[in-house]
């Protein structure tokens, strides 16, 4: 029988030779495919492992930067940032059981599914799951221990005032961020700059090892405001309580240093809690003391009357022919509420005469009145670049018509915010220099701009004090102890191009009247209630902030104390609207 080659008598298999050479040479080429692999990937390739390996472990974080303090001129905090706790998912990295998921839910207040469809986002590495949480609900996700689960810090904006600054601070968003008011305004001052570092997971996605800080946050910039926290509540308090007394639509009040033209109170009412995350009606977050324009009626006076004095055109004795309370103009009436045969200059300012006034504008040339109001800073904005300030209307002088130039001599025809009005009053206040306004602190008055002379100021302001005497318009506005000086305003609303019988009353003053140191303005906006003349409705409020204010800053007293004089309803002379 024949036998193969390669059986062996002794019962073992013999190989051809060339199979083990054949062996041999694939594992030499296996290892040398490795060896050269090896190379590629340490060498040449290394950048792509390297992204691969920090894309699975490592992760780079932000820092939030911590936000500006803003503080009152004598550094009360009106707006701090207090740190928090926010709760994040790296969604790969996540390894939670159906009960830690639940639980998850509970502590955070979400809907089940919203969080499972978080936690499952594999096209983000980084996702919110809650914002801005308290430390000891931050503390109760992290006992969980819920791999991929991580705490981020933040900072959540807290204002002390609540509505009592709103409508100047505004507030933040959940990044922080102004949205309204001061903190929109001074975002890049108060904002600084977030930072960011480097971080190791686990595969369990635990963070490890905080490898390196990438960039460092810059913290923001504190803000000093030119606000008196003290003068700011009692300005709030007062307007609040009057435009509820009132039945009014809403409030205004601001609150000057008369010479250094520094905002020391701005409120209105009604108001909104900023502390509460819940944004409020559009409504309510208009700062109206510089976002609304109103007809200011009869406060407007004393800048015609000024503007005639400086030209010479007429003096404070001169007699003005008051045609008995009514004056036609371009076949239109101007009335007055008590009717008188002759008024002086300054009697026209103290009883309100709108016959008296459009005479008085009547003998100026139309460019002459209207260059003289825009010096009072009358149809452009204040200059202290509060975002959404409305600039007002003052119409070009070569359209005006007599009846137009007569009219807007008593404030009709012509729209301003109340910041507008204060500071044009610290004309009177600061012997015919007009003040720059600012809502920042200042460590010394900038230079004004010189609007009337002295003199004419000055005789403007000895008319204003007649005003809240007894046979003024305003005896409510007197204050013990000082010497006030001041004018009243009551004007029909315009509505759809008419004037319709609802009413915006004002009150804009100064004390003490021998030197003084403070300018308030006051507007009520549609009072319901049985009074709405600006010397019924809105002096009283600024003899109550004006009053507190002066003994807060112990002003001296520049009048004797048992200077006011209880007027009775026979004493008020009401303003025709």
């Amino acid at each position: 029988m024949h036998h193969s080659n390669n059986i062996q008598t002794n019962g073992q298999i013999a190989l051809p030779a060339w199979r083990s050479r054949v062996l041999f040479a694939l594992l030499l080429a296996g290892l040398g495919g490795l060896l050269l692999r090896g190379i590629y990937l340490q060498g040449i390739h290394n950048d792509f492992l390297q992204q691969k390996g920090d894309a699975r472990y490592g992760r780079v974080i932000e820092i939030n930067a911590h936000r500006g303090m803003i503080s009152d001129r004598y550094g009360e905090p009106l707006a701090i940032s207090t740190p928090v706790e926010s709760i994040w998912v790296s969604p790969q990295d996540v390894e939670a059981t159906p009960q830690q998921i639940r639980q998850l839910g509970q502590i955070l207040g979400m809907n089940h599914e919203e969080l499972k469809n978080r936690l499952s986002d594999s096209t983000h590495d980084f996702v919110y799951l809650k914002r801005q949480l308290p430390p000891e609900q931050a503390e109760k996700v992290v006992k969980l221990g819920i791999a991929g689960v991580s705490l981020k810090r933040e900072y959540r904006r807290y204002y002390p005032g609540g509505e009592v600054t709103s409508h100047l601070l505004g507030f933040t968003d959940v990044d922080d961020n102004g949205q309204e008011g001061i903190e929109l305004s001074l975002q890049a001052q108060l904002g600084g700059k977030a930072g960011s570092h480097h971080v190791i997971k686990d595969r369990r996605g635990h963070i490890v090892e905080d490898v390196a800080s990438v960039l460092a946050p810059k913290e923001g910039g504190n803000v000093v405001l030119s606000l008196d926290n003290k003068i700011q509540f009692l300005a709030f308090r007062e307007i609040k309580l009057a435009v509820e007394k009132h039945k009014a639509k809403a409030g205004s009040i601001v609150v000057l240093d008369a010479h250094s033209g520094e905002v020391l109170a701005m409120a209105n009412w009604p108001s909104y809690n900023p502390n509460n995350r819940d944004k409020p009606n559009a409504i309510l977050l208009r700062n109206h003391v510089l976002t609304d324009l109103f007809e200011p009626g009869s406060t407007m006076k004393p800048f015609t009357i000024a503007a005639a004095l400086e030209l010479g055109k007429i003096k404070p004795e001169t007699v003005i022919n008051t045609e008995h309370g009514m004056y036609v103009v371009g076949g239109r009436k101007i009335h007055d509420t008590h009717p008188e045969a002759t008024l002086t200059v300054a009697q026209v300012i103290q009883k309100s005469s709108n016959v008296g006034a459009s005479k008085i504008a009547l003998t100026m040339k139309p460019e002459q009145l209207w260059h003289s109001l825009n010096d009072d800073g009358f149809g452009s904005t204040t200059g202290c670049e509060f975002p959404g300030e409305a600039a007002g209307r003052l119409r070009d002088f070569n359209k005006w018509k007599p009846i137009e130039q007569a009219t807007m001599s008593y404030g009709n025809g012509i729209s301003i915010n109340l910041l507008q009005l204060a500071r044009a009053y610290t004309t009177f206040a600061n012997d015919g220099e007009l003040r720059p306004v600012t809502l920042i602190k200042q460590e010394s008055a900038a230079a004004g701009l010189k609007v009337f002379s002295a003199t004419t100021a000055r005789e403007v302001r000895d008319m204003l004090e007649m005003v809240v005497k007894p046979g003024g318009t305003a005896p409510q506005a007197q204050i013990v102890g000082y010497r006030v000086a001041g004018k009243t305003g009551t004007a029909h609303k315009l509505e759809g191009g008419h004037y319709v019988d609802h009413y915006v009353a004002s009150f804009v003053g100064m004390a003490p009247a021998s030197n003084p140191r403070l300018i308030v303005a006051v507007m009520i906006n549609d009072p319901s209630g049985e009074q709405y003349y600006g010397g019924q409705v809105a002096a009283p409020v600024f003899s109550n902030v004006m009053g507190a204010a002066l003994r807060l800053m112990n002003v001296p007293n520049d009048a004797p104390l048992d200077n006011v004089m209880h007027p009775s309803p026979a004493d008020f002379i009401r303003e025709e609207v």
